[in-house]
């Protein structure tokens, strides 16, 4: 896959992560619009009753699974198992209502962690997905038909850590990018066909994370987190610009980095804390400095948000709240940590175990912080991400998906 003229075009205009039909109130991807797990919604509550927010809707039937939810056009799209297939699946926004389910490919193989593990990606008509053993399909979102597939294993020599593929595509304007691993760690396809556009030119090991591309001054970088440490390639031709060592060969490396206002962070599980890099791109180059490093932080799975200037997400204890620019470790609110959605100026932090939802305002003081909590049912791992979007708060707790009113009324 070399670079050739869909690649240029694919340039010409600026680079944007969100899918060019996606509406403002869309949440098309896994952590959102921007990959960054931050909601554009406002006008929600500030803190909740003691009940809880009012859940307008309930599926139960979704398949054993941990993949998060896209919402878009009206609709919301999951993965869940049924008998040997992993299932993509299409509710109805408002009412819950299934509108349809189709076969993506095979469960995972993992024997103990076999459950949907990847969130679909909407771009406009068509939806992306990959599957634990590394199918990749281009599906339509009208009936889940199968336009295209690629498999990241057979078709592009790709290689995962012990825990199969979870990664979600990444769409950047007419590129459909994934992290199969291997002699090339991540690619680039044709998103309307499935042909190979780039491919990275340094070999890695597959994490379990979802690629983030970083434009500054008119360049675009694709930057992943793997087995093998944190990777940065160019957009526009695969090359690989940077690699940091961090968290090489660790057990896990799930999170997905961070980026924000000239910062790239990026912290994992197994006791090996967190790195920061100072990014920039002046004279046709790009930079990454070192700028911190922290041992606060342990995401596993779990993941972190950037909102004005501080950093929030799992670390030893409970949620940690951190300085982007120096590192400085601010507060920690005990309990409830694991993954992470802001909205509004609250964090939403749903529980690594147990189906437990924190609503936490990070301005209040120790005592304060907890606004509100909800408890899903479920069983095993709640390792799934919570969406907020158009005043909705969707949690997912292995079979099951709730549907919360979170506007202020």
């Amino acid at each position: 896959m070399h670079m050739n003229r869909l690649a240029v075009l694919t340039f010409s205009a600026a680079v944007m992560l969100v899918t060019a039909g996606a509406r403002a109130a869309d949440w098309p991807t896994f952590l959102g619009p921007e990959r960054d797990g931050r909601s554009p919604d406002t006008g929600l509550l500030k803190q909740w009753p003691t009940e809880g927010p009012a859940q307008l809707w309930k599926v139960e039937n979704l398949g054993p699974g941990w993949s998060s939810v896209a919402v878009a056009d009206g609709s919301v799209y999951t993965t869940g198992n049924e008998g040997e297939n992993q299932m993509l699946i299409c509710l109805d926004e408002k009412s819950g209502k299934e509108k349809w389910r189709a076969a993506q490919g095979p469960k995972s193989s993992h024997n103990k962690y076999g459950g949907a593990r990847a969130t679909p990606t909407v771009d406009d008509d068509r939806i992306y997905l990959t599957g634990g053993d590394g199918l990749l399909t281009c599906q339509s979102a009208k009936d889940g038909k199968i336009l295209w597939k690629k498999n990241l294993r057979a078709d592009m020599g790709g290689k995962a850590g012990g825990w199969q593929y979870s990664e979600s595509v990444t769409i950047v304007g007419k590129l459909a990018i994934a992290t199969p691993g291997g002699e090339h760690a991540i690619v680039a396809l044709d998103k309307m066909t499935g042909a190979g556009v780039w491919k990275s030119d340094k070999p890695a090991t597959a994490g379990y994370s979802s690629c983030v591309p970083i434009t500054l001054n008119g360049s675009t970088v694709i930057v992943n987190g793997s087995q093998s440490g944190l990777i940065v390639v160019d957009a526009r031709t695969g090359h690989e610009l940077y690699r940091n060592p961090f968290a090489d060969g660790n057990t896990a490396n799930a999170p997905t980095p961070a980026y924000s206002d000239g910062y790239l962070f990026w912290a994992v599980g197994y006791r090996k804390g967190g790195i920061c890099l100072k990014v920039a791109h002046a004279g046709g180059k790009w930079s990454f400095e070192d700028a911190w490093t922290t041992a606060d932080f342990a995401s596993h799975p779990g993941n972190y948000v950037v909102a004005d200037g501080r950093v929030y997400g799992k670390g030893k204890g409970g949620i940690v709240c951190a300085d982007l620019k120096t590192g400085q470790t601010l507060w920690t609110e005990h309990g409830g940590a694991g993954q992470a959605t802001w909205a509004d100026g609250r964090l939403y932090s749903f529980a690594d175990q147990g189906g437990k939802l924190t609503l936490i305002d990070p301005s209040a003081a120790e005592g304060s912080r907890v606004k509100g909590s909800i408890q899903v049912a479920g069983t095993g791992n709640s390792w799934s991400h919570p969406v907020v979007i158009n005043g909705r708060l969707y949690v997912r707790y292995d079979t099951n998906l709730y549907c919360f009113d979170v506007k202020a009324k």
